[in-house]
């Protein structure tokens, strides 16, 4: 199963989940199988809010599950549709989720939980 945690910096486990899966700069890929850790550039960082094209952000790099601190409802869509499952980050680094992860701890993003936008009476729920 491989993993990805959206990221300013990689920093391996220790790095930090990042607050929004869109502009996040950076991607880290963790394969639960052979422990490689991998790191992408976020293609599609520049872009509307709303507008997010995920599959397109990961670079053709395909993945199972997601882990971030927030997401906006088109993107948790697409996400989806393609297969990958995301759940939403708790405190801590890679490291401390993805052991929630392994013990089934980490909440899963509904449609319902999701980024409604960033300005006036929109917001997140994280």
């Amino acid at each position: 199963m491989k993993v990805c945690f959206p990221v300013q910096e990689n920093h391996g486990l220790e790095s930090q989940v990042y607050g929004h899966f869109g502009s996040a700069p950076n991607f880290v890929v963790v394969d639960l199988v052979t422990s490689e850790v991998a790191t992408i550039k976020n293609s599609d960082q520049i872009h509307e809010h709303g507008a997010c094209n995920p599959v397109a952000g990961l670079g053709g790099q395909q993945v199972d599950a997601i882990v971030v601190g927030g997401i906006g409802g088109g993107a948790l869509n697409k996400l989806n549709r393609a297969g990958m499952r995301v759940f939403q980050a708790q405190d801590g680094n890679i490291g401390k989720n993805l052991e929630m992860l392994r013990n089934n701890t980490l909440p899963e993003f509904m449609p319902d939980h999701t980024c409604g936008g960033h300005g006036g009476s929109e917001g997140c729920s994280h």
